[in-house]
């Protein structure tokens, strides 16, 4: 930089052969529950405008599975951790990714997306979008998005017989993100999944040291989430302990005061983005995506 802060022609070069050798950093999408990689009204729609606005783009829709079908069952009872294990391994034998790349998950591939930041560091995970994602997990399980009646009643049912019953939790996607305030305990102790990214038993240090090494990481909350209980689990807040009524902040947790992932540092260096969105849980328009998203961390 020059010291009147313009760059300087050597390096403006520079940055103009970078940009042409490398190309636009690639997207990786995680779809929510009950969706897919490519259903046209919502992964499809996401991926086409983004490939739209950014042009020349590699958009990688994540399918979980053979087919859409697959895809769709999987992302109610095929385990949490084996999910993120398979995007790991397709992830690291994507040639198109392997100087990095933007992930953007939307609810539940939202706190998929940040385990696999986590978990698996190659290829590097530039910035990380998490839309509607439930990082203290959830308590409650209303209505079912899209046409998925019949698999919502199924998942309702199983998680009435207990969420943290060894056999639920293994097979039962949304009980691994089932955060129940009045059992904290039992929550840390049966938890298999979100219990372990989140640091609640015992340290993981890598897990922080892998999650520092993303630029930034913008958390969007729906504020008329009704889907999403409590919504302020989109920006890792959560019910004060043994009620389900009043909640606490990112900043007053654990997780933040005793920095057991690195959030506390990111958000002092401003890597750490909470964006809100008016609506309920994924109703955004484009005008906002485009603004809020695509223009402040794909390009």
């Amino acid at each position: 930089m020059a010291d009147d802060g313009r760059l300087t022609l050597c390096s403006f070069v520079v940055f103009l052969t970078l940009s042409c050798v490398l190309g636009q950093t690639p997207v990786v999408l995680w779809h929510g529950m009950g969706d897919s990689c490519c259903n046209p009204l919502s992964m499809g729609s996401i991926k086409g405008l983004i490939e739209k606005q950014v042009s020349k783009v590699y958009v990688k829709s994540l399918e979980i599975g053979d087919n859409i079908e697959e895809d769709t069952i999987n992302g109610f009872f095929l385990n949490a951790n084996t999910q993120i294990s398979m995007v790991c391994e397709m992830l690291a034998k994507d040639s198109k990714l392997q100087n990095g790349y933007n992930a953007i998950g939307f609810s539940q591939g939202g706190q998929f997306l940040r385990a696999v930041a986590q978990r698996c560091p190659n290829p590097p995970m530039i910035n990380l979008i998490s839309v509607g994602g439930q990082h203290q997990g959830v308590y409650g399980f209303p209505r079912c998005p899209g046409v998925n009646e019949t698999l919502c009643d199924e998942v309702r049912r199983l998680l009435n017989l207990g969420a943290y019953i060894d056999a639920i939790q293994d097979r039962l996607v949304q009980a691994e993100y089932w955060h129940d305030p009045m059992n904290e305990d039992e929550y840390r102790k049966k938890s298999i999944f979100l219990a372990d990214i989140n640091q609640e038993n015992k340290m993981n240090a890598t897990y922080k040291t892998n999650l520092l090494k993303v630029k930034n990481i913008a958390l969007v909350k729906f504020l008329d989430d009704g889907m999403v209980q409590p919504r302020d689990s989109e920006w890792f807040g959560f019910y004060n302990p043994g009620q389900a009524k009043t909640v606490y902040n990112l900043t007053q947790s654990k997780l933040y005061t005793q920095d057991l992932l690195g959030l506390k540092q990111m958000n002092e260096a401003g890597r750490l983005h909470f964006l809100a969105s008016p609506g309920d849980h994924l109703q955004f328009t484009e005008e906002w995506f485009i603004s809020n998203i695509v223009n402040k961390f794909l390009k």
